[in-house]
């Protein structure tokens, strides 16, 4: 079984909450050291929902298969491309390597 963060952030949300509550009431009763558990508890479980929170519109820090197999399929087309520019610039290095005489299409003119 895998941990989901989709699944325990509305847990940690509501955790965080619930202390919130507990704290005031523990103020209320006039018990600060109660209280203080549960604003610490409060603040563990904000920040572990904020850090657990999805983030619109962007990819996860690990890219999944399909996302690796699109980076190499886009590094192939690449290198074939650069492959082939390099070959053009080989043969238009020879061209001009050659004289102006050897360059004519019609040598008899």
């Amino acid at each position: 079984m895998t941990f989901k963060p989709a699944i325990w952030y509305p847990i940690a949300a509501v955790l965080s909450v619930i202390n919130l509550v507990g704290a005031g009431f523990a103020v209320g009763q006039a018990e600060p050291g109660h209280a203080a558990i549960h604003v610490a508890l409060a603040g563990a479980f904000g920040l572990w929902a904020q850090r657990l929170r999805p983030r619109r519109g962007g990819s996860e820090l690990q890219p999944g298969l399909e996302a690796l197999e699109a980076l190499e399929a886009e590094v192939s087309k690449l290198r074939q491309e650069l492959s082939e520019a390099q070959e053009r610039l080989d043969f238009a290095e020879r061209l001009l390597a050659q004289g102006p005489e050897a360059r004519r299409v019609d040598p008899q003119r």
